[in-house]
């Protein structure tokens, strides 16, 4: 873990506040922060939160082969996962020192402490037990892991239940939770780990130390132990040496909150299983509080649904019948048709204006067209009186006025039939020639 180091002001200021016996959070030396248990759904699922440090919890169960030293023994499975949703400083997909040393405490204290009975776990001896694997993911890091990921392993393991199994002959049944209702694992106590932080080689203890408390500790006490005042395991790191009365001061601390915290789980275990007989609403949707923002729950209504088909002839009969519908069609204007009933369509009227406006349109083109014949008509006549009367002579004398009459139209027309006329008789003299070199060869 890759954690950004604290300035020096930083750390003189922390270690200067638990010299005064105080800690940023307002606890004592010896206090342990709060614990908040919350199920999931399904059996063997929980989420464990230790002030801001949470814990997801899940248990499952495979039938396996046994190892061949332990015929008639089930096989347990422990992995605990960190990611950088937890903490920017955990990289993903590596297995750092911390994380090494976290799983194997783990497994110490819930393995070799033998608080799960692997023998009521084998199915059929040298053939087929029961693999129960317990995965923990770190959700968010503010201290003290192995306290929050002990307490969520062995809540989520007596949360869990297996799927009851029938053996007759070499046949093997393994029954639904609808057919068989799951049997919990036998589980004879129940070990949680307590931390302690020393400061300045032993002489300052702080119980349950968070984030940054843990940056500027110089060791590290672990003690796994159960209601009993059984200890299940030790462990120490920092390099520190602790005398023998610490060691005893620190199991005494850890009896008193492992009993409270036992019968914190116990409690909750007791709740979830009472809720579930009774058909209540349980998961983590209901374990919300509804004073926050993100929780949207409402006051269920109560619906009266007795006697719907007779309330509802009743509505029946009291409405009012139905309007008359038309089956034939109504015709209002051609080419228009009507069903049932409704304000009178507009397209009739429409279309006769359309009509009216065409043939204004047509008649005002005619009259256009009328007037451009009879200038036409005037134009040639002009041309014609002027060939008669006045003919047009050409001359080279400056003093003489030329007079040119060009009409508007008939000049293309006769320039068209005049270079109509020339290709006509270019074709018929290339033809021509073509016929005597025919048949001249």
């Amino acid at each position: 873990m890759k954690a950004t180091p604290l300035s020096n002001c930083e750390r003189r200021f922390l270690l200067r506040a638990i010299e005064e016996r105080k800690r940023l959070d307002g606890r004592q030396c010896y206090d342990y922060r709060n614990v908040r248990i919350s199920f999931g759904a399904d059996y063997g699922c929980c989420i464990v939160e230790l002030g801001k440090t949470r814990v997801l919890a899940q248990v499952s169960c495979e039938l396996v082969p046994p190892k061949p030293n332990r015929p008639t023994e089930g096989i347990l499975f422990f992995n605990l996962e960190l990611s950088p949703m937890a903490a920017p400083g955990f990289e993903p997909g590596r297995q750092s020192e911390l994380l090494v040393k976290l799983n194997r405490l783990i497994e110490r204290c819930l393995r070799n402490s033998r608080c799960i009975d692997t023998e009521s776990l084998c199915v059929v001896a040298g053939e087929k037990v029961w693999q129960i694997r317990l995965d923990l993911h770190l959700l968010n890091h503010d201290g003290n892991i192995i306290d929050a990921a002990s307490i969520a392993g062995i809540v989520a393991l007596c949360h869990f239940r297996r799927p009851d199994v029938s053996v007759q002959g070499e046949e093997v049944t393994v029954y639904a939770p609808e057919e068989r209702d799951p049997v919990p694992l036998s589980i004879h106590h129940m070990p949680i780990c307590v931390s302690f932080a020393f400061f300045q080689q032993g002489t300052y203890l702080l119980v349950d130390p968070s984030e940054r408390e843990e940056r500027v500790m110089d060791g590290l006490l672990v003690i796994a132990m159960n209601k009993h005042r059984e200890i299940c395991t030790i462990q120490s790191s920092g390099g520190i040496m602790l005398v023998k009365d610490q060691v005893l001061r620190c199991s005494k601390i850890t009896a008193v909150k492992v009993a409270e915290i036992t019968e914190l789980i116990q409690k909750a275990l007791e709740n979830d299983q009472k809720v579930r007989k009774e058909g209540g609403k349980f998961g983590f949707a209901e374990s919300i509080p509804n004073q926050k923002i993100t929780a949207f729950k409402m006051e269920s209504a109560a619906v009266n649904t007795n006697n719907v088909e007779e309330q509802a002839e009743e509505i029946i009969t009291k409405a009012d019948p139905p309007s008359e519908v038309f089956a034939k069609p109504i015709l209002h204007t051609p080419g228009t048709a009507q069903i049932g009933e409704g304000i009178e369509n507009s397209w009739g009227d429409l279309e006769e204006s359309e009509r009216e406006e065409a043939a204004e349109e047509e008649s005002e083109s005619e009259a256009a067209a009328f007037e451009c014949q009879t200038v036409e008509t005037e134009d040639t006549s002009t041309m014609k009186e002027t060939k008669k009367d006045e003919p047009i002579v050409l001359s080279d004398s400056e003093e003489e006025e030329v007079v040119i009459l060009e009409p508007q139209e008939l000049p293309r027309k006769t320039r068209t039939q005049t270079n109509l006329k020339q290709e006509n008789t270019s074709k018929k003299a290339f033809t021509k020639r073509r016929r005597k070199k025919r048949a001249a060869y």
